[in-house]
């Protein structure tokens, strides 16, 4: 690492819901909203973000647990925000609070893990996989 983790940290990601990033319920007659893969999509990248500043070139990051609650429905067209809050740091393994914001409310809540990896032992691991 470049420099030292620090517990608190945060990042935030806001983007517009488009049509790729909802679900169509057009069969059912209901609202086209953000779909739930979508959301974990950027709520993943919120977290990764608050981590990569702090990386050398070498390293990345992989996630290796998410708990996250979808609370709300976002129509399409809606801003969300998305923060990502550094809440333990065990060596490699960085523990996330997320959350996720629409203009109305607050959608979604819950808890990510990534680990700090270096990108050639990956590669290696997958090469052998290959």
């Amino acid at each position: 690492m470049k420099k030292p983790l620090k517990t608190g940290t945060e990042h935030h990601l806001t983007f517009t819901v488009k049509p790729e990033h909802g679900i169509d319920f057009a069969d059912e007659s209901m609202p086209a909203v953000l779909s739930t893969p979508w959301l974990i999509w950027q709520l993943e990248h919120t977290a990764r973000g608050a981590v990569l500043p702090f990386l050398e070139q070498k390293e990345s990051t992989v996630g290796t647990h998410l708990d996250i609650e979808h609370l709300a429905p976002t129509p399409l067209g809606m801003e969300v925000t998305c923060r990502a809050r550094i809440i333990f740091i065990d060596g490699p393994v960085v523990s996330f609070q997320l959350e996720a914001w629409d203009s109305s409310e607050r959608i979604a809540k819950g808890t990510h893990k990534l680990r700090i990896i270096e990108k050639a032992r990956l590669q290696r691991r997958v090469e052998r996989k290959s």
